[in-house]
């Protein structure tokens, strides 16, 4: 039973609350960065071996897969007197920062419970830490899915709108990603909380603590301003025929149901994204990683020399990532431009991928460059300043295909499902499983798949230039262009089907 919920809307929310709701990303977005920037050392120096740290990510992806749907789908249908997106989007920064805490404190907790402070491995900081990580990615999802469909609703189905207002989100992300990376590249800012140190905790987890009680304050401060400044018309609950038997789980049958429904351009638009973020996840995962391991010749699990040259490695990422993250902010302002300079937005999609998969190849380049110095230095030491350059200047690059990644499909999405009458929530939600299932097969094949050939990143880096290539040729040879922009400020409110 189909059910039109009437607009009660005439027109597009200011963009000032546009702005506001889009900053929540830079709150989101400081976390993540140091979760991609820190976390994956952080966890070989837990006690878990490089070709199993991969496994601790599937909690993103598998909590995204059933999170981001569910809350997607009961936002759409939200007759809350604070609204319909708000209530999802505090109780997730909420969550956050409960999550934060778990993760920053697991080895001190996982001492506190008997680890052994002689031992390589801690199973029970790696617990309490598996745990906050389930908890930060289930928040994290919670967070974005509303967020983005709050940001629809405030656009009132103007295209142009929505694109605006998904390239504002992914400038707060690269605004976060700045300050994440920029205080997970400093090496003593744990000194203005010096309690974050103690005996379980060195200065890098101290690092890492500070950090996370910095993103957590940063995150609640711009929510707090968000949720309270920016208001949404409370909505009646559709009415549904006492005839008809609602499941106990309609999200489900609605997600199915979406999936039956899907028109050719937004199938399209999975498979496009889905290779895309095949091409991502290796690198977003393990990008610090292969600054210390790759390219400084470093290893996390030994000591001395080789442990230094991977921390300064991983610090190095960290300042890469920095750099990725400003050419992001700047390119993600530029989007709507670029776009109209190329010929339309799937052609500038195709572009990036294309720029993407040329980046991951050159990682090869880099890393072979990096070795044959190494091996003319019987002692451990720093690669040369044209080696370091050199993969500074992948990931600064790397910030301009980033940028599309994060705006273009989600615009796209919001567009289709608007056309094609489909709550944003849940049509979010279905985007998001073409990069939460992408993220679970690299999780799993990738610390494997590199240990088949010999261990490192490589493998997984080559695997993702190719994936790359292929969502480049089928976004420019089969991915529909978007309609023409018309205000659909007047038009009705998405129809919402009532499972059964």
């Amino acid at each position: 039973m189909e059910v039109e919920r009437a607009s009660s809307e005439s027109k597009a929310s200011p963009v000032r609350n546009i702005f506001l709701v889009s900053s929540i990303a830079a709150g989101v977005q400081f976390g993540w960065a140091l979760q991609l920037s820190l976390l994956t050392p952080y966890v070989q120096l837990l006690g878990i071996p490089h070709k199993w740290a991969a496994f601790i990510w599937l909690c993103g992806p598998i909590s995204g897969m059933l999170v981001q749907p569910i809350v997607g789908y009961y936002s759409d249908r939200s007759t809350s007197r604070f609204g319909r997106r708000r209530p999802f989007i505090a109780a997730g920064a909420a969550l956050v920062a409960a999550a934060v805490f778990l993760i920053g404190y697991a080895a001190d907790f996982g001492h506190l419970s008997g680890d052994s402070l002689n031992k390589t491995s801690k199973p029970r900081a790696i617990v309490v830490f598996v745990v906050g990580f389930w908890i930060l990615d289930v928040a994290n999802n919670m967070l974005q899915g509303p967020c983005r469909a709050f940001l629809a609703d405030l656009s009132s189905n103007d295209q142009k709108r929505m694109r605006i207002a998904n390239n504002l989100f992914s400038f707060f992300m690269a605004v976060g990603n700045v300050l994440g990376y920029t205080a997970g590249s400093l090496k003593k800012l744990y000194t203005i909380l010096p309690f974050t140190h103690t005996k379980a905790c060195d200065e890098y987890c101290a690092n890492l603590k500070t950090c996370f009680f910095i993103s957590i304050a940063l995150l609640l401060t711009l929510t707090t301003l968000a949720l309270t400044l920016v208001k949404e018309k409370t909505f009646s609950e559709p009415e549904v025929d006492s005839a008809e038997e609602v499941v106990k789980v309609p999200c489900f049958g609605e997600m199915a149901g979406a999936f039956k429904e899907l028109k050719r351009p937004m199938r399209i638009l999975l498979l496009v994204t889905c290779f895309n973020w095949i091409a991502w996840f290796p690198f977003l995962l393990f990008d610090t990683d292969w600054m210390g391991r790759e390219v400084f010749g470093g290893d996390a699990t030994a000591k001395g020399k080789l442990l230094d040259l991977y921390n300064v490695g991983v610090r190095t990422g960290a300042l890469g990532l920095m750099l990725n993250s400003v050419v992001l902010g700047f390119t993600s302002l530029g989007v709507e431009h670029l776009a109209r300079g190329v010929g339309g937005v799937k052609r500038l999609w195709a572009i990036a991928n294309f720029l993407l998969a040329a980046c991951l190849a050159m990682t090869v380049l880099v890393t072979k460059l990096a070795e044959k110095a190494r091996n003319g230095h019987p002692v451990a030491t720093t690669p040369p300043g044209g080696i370091k350059a050199g993969a500074l200047a992948l990931f600064a690059v790397l910030g301009v295909p980033q940028a599309v990644t994060y705006s273009i499909p989600f615009a796209l999405a919001s567009i289709f499902s608007s056309t094609s009458g489909a709550g944003q929530g849940l049509s979010l939600g279905v985007l998001n499983l073409s990069i939460v299932i992408p993220q679970m097969i690299v999780s799993v094949t990738s610390g494997p798949w590199d240990s088949l050939f010999g261990g490192g990143n490589l493998p997984a880096f080559v695997v993702g230039a190719i994936a790359a290539a292929i969502s480049g040729i089928l976004a420019l040879t089969m991915l529909p262009s978007p309609p023409p922009d018309v205000n659909n400020s007047k038009s009705a409110r998405p129809v919402i089907t009532a499972c059964h």
